[in-house]
């Protein structure tokens, strides 16, 4: 393998969401371990699930991997990261007999998701420049969260340093500045330890597809733009040319497959690359993991059944769409994991209740998601829009300058420009965007793809932060709809949950369906995409796979989702108004 030549001391995963950055990670980790050094696996991602891949519960304390000698892991929790930070914050205050009322102001200044980002920022930087930390690890493999996230983490270390060398006004977000300034060399040494080829080694995953392979190449584009020049590319899960004689489905996957790759963009042409080959079973437990990087194929059962039995009816897409519509208007959130088609999903329902003459408004979340290119054109009754952070925060700086801003003098308004280019500025932006399209969904059908499992929950988080401090100001007995009532009333909102029947996939689903209950929103079906089973393969790696799927559907049906849907695999990519519509239809 090209990424594990030299390995430097530290060694980045990232990529577009299910392309296989947490296996990856995970058996390179266990890869090196094995051959003696110490290795610290790190987790950088809201939603890992570096713990269920070793069955270790893992955390926000480093932990070791006792089935694995030299390897140790820490899954950085941004909620515990973020209660840390305000202890060190408040508790001082607490100590000096601050008056109650400037310590209640000062945790409600705290409370929101961005003191999440910061905290759990900096726990990143410490883990790239602490050498009283990580001193005694060889190697520190980071397992990233999806693609927007993680270069929104990247980009964190130069977007501090430089609102610190500018300065910071009255910050009025609903994070904290407090305690940066002191951050301001371990900002410039995260950043340059990031961009030294020495030190750090980028590796971009992705699956033999057009789109994954797209998002690669936009990742490579960005991350050379912040100074991250030196990476590799890992094409993984392709389907082995000898299972491509079995059936139809096997040889459409395996031209697809050749195609994408025979197109690979010119961005990524140059970087040293991997192909690794689909396994027939899910990358749980070290066997899995070790044969995933050393190249062999374990043995596929020969007396798999030619027909793999799965009941089909009843569960088709078109089944939820119906009851969609039986409402005339109102919002439908497609959340999960990245990398289960939430995108597609999605715009699949958008495209069908256009087609049914409603008023659709398709829009994402998602900093990487990429809609226009799954429409592939325009379509009667259809508006598509993307909550643009740069856009957002652009229309909230100028907002700001021509409300607050227009009787301040010139020193005033020197100070609020400081303040609005402060990176916590894009967590108000974004909130104010998905709060516009909240309510209009109250006229129309709205269909949300939201970014991937922890991005989304630090929205919501936002969400949350706005309910609390608006129903403080007003008091009692006024009567008032915030943008959180809104997704806990099934009248108004309905949430899929998108999955694979894979094990961590279905894992990653069941948390995030009791992140949302303890939000107060009740997830109102699910949506297990992309099934092999439902597609009845004939290939004995293929009938391998579906007969784990039939396993994890029979888990969701008896313990997660009273409503679900299954899509089946489709022969060809998943592109333009026919085949969307084909997925309902």
């Amino acid at each position: 393998m090209k990424f594990l030549e030299s390995p430097p001391r530290f060694l980045f995963f990232t990529g577009k969401g299910g392309v296989g950055k947490t296996s990856l990670a995970c058996a390179t980790a266990y890869y090196l371990a094995d051959n003696g050094k110490r290795v610290l696996l790190v987790s950088t991602d809201p939603a890992s699930n570096v713990g269920q891949v070793f069955d270790v519960v893992i955390g926000n304390t480093i932990t070791a991997i006792k089935a694995v000698k030299n390897l140790y892991a820490l899954e950085i929790d941004p909620q515990e990261a973020a209660q840390a930070y305000r202890d060190k914050i408040v508790n001082p205050a607490r100590e000096a007999s601050l008056p109650e009322s400037v310590i209640k102001s000062i945790e409600e200044q705290l409370s929101g998701a961005c003191t999440t980002e910061i905290a759990a920022f900096d726990q990143f930087t410490d883990l790239l420049t602490d050498g009283t930390l990580t001193r005694q690890y060889d190697h520190i493999v980071f397992d990233t969260a999806p693609t927007g996230h993680t270069i929104r983490l990247l980009q964190l270390p130069g977007a501090w340093s430089d609102f610190l060398e500018q300065g910071k006004g009255d910050a009025s977000c609903l994070g904290p500045l407090a305690g940066l300034e002191k951050h301001r060399s371990q900002y410039k040494a995260a950043v340059d330890s990031l961009a030294d080829a020495n030190r750090t080694r980028l590796v971009l995953v992705a699956r033999a597809q057009t789109a994954t392979l797209r998002e690669a190449a936009r990742t490579q584009e960005e991350l050379a733009a912040i100074g991250l020049n030196r990476q590799y590319l890992v094409v993984n899960g392709i389907l082995p040319p000898e299972e491509a004689d079995y059936d139809d489905l096997s040889e459409a996957i395996h031209e697809r497959e050749n195609e994408a790759l025979s197109k690979i963009p010119e961005q990524l042409r140059s970087l040293p690359c991997d192909h690794i080959p689909l396994q027939p079973v899910n990358l749980v437990g070290l066997k899995a993991l070790r044969n995933l990087l050393v190249g062999a194929r374990q043995v596929v059962e020969d007396d798999i059944k030619d027909n793999i039995e799965f009941n089909f009816d009843g569960h088709a897409l078109s089944r939820l769409v119906d009851d969609i519509e039986s409402d005339g208007r109102g919002l439908v959130m497609v959340m999960g994991k990245g990398g289960v088609g939430k995108t597609t999903i999605a715009a699949a329902i958008a495209v069908e209740l256009a087609a049914r003459n409603y008023s659709v408004h398709l829009t994402t979340s998602d900093p990487a998601a990429h809609l226009s290119e799954t429409l592939s054109g325009s379509l009667d009754n259809l508006v598509v829009s993307q909550i643009d952070p740069k856009t957002e925060i652009e229309r909230y700086r100028q907002h700001v300058l021509e409300t607050k801003g227009a009787k301040l003098d010139e020193h005033g308004r020197a100070l609020l420009e400081e303040d609005l280019r402060s990176p916590c500025t894009e967590e108000i932006a974004v909130f104010q965007a998905f709060s516009r399209v909240i309510r209009e969904a109250s006229e129309k059908f709205v269909i949300m793809d939201t970014a991937p499992t922890g991005h989304t929950l630090l929205l919501l988080d936002a969400t949350g932060s706005y309910h609390r401090e608006i129903t403080r100001q007003i008091g009692e007995g006024v009567k008032l709809v915030t943008p959180l009532m809104q997704l806990q009333d099934p009248k108004c909102t309905k949430v899929l949950i998108a999955t694979l029947a894979e094990t961590i996939p279905v894992l990653e689903a069941a948390t995030l369906q009791e992140d949302l209950r303890r939000a107060g929103i009740e997830p109102w079906a699910w949506v297990i995409n992309n099934s092999i089973a439902a597609a009845h393969p004939r290939s004995s790696l293929l009938k391998r796979r579906a007969l784990d799927e039939l396993c994890e559907i029979d888990i969701i049906a008896k313990n997660y989702a009273k409503r679900y849907a299954i899509v089946p695999m489709q022969k060809k990519e998943t592109y333009g108004s026919d085949r969307l519509r084909s997925l309902v239809t």
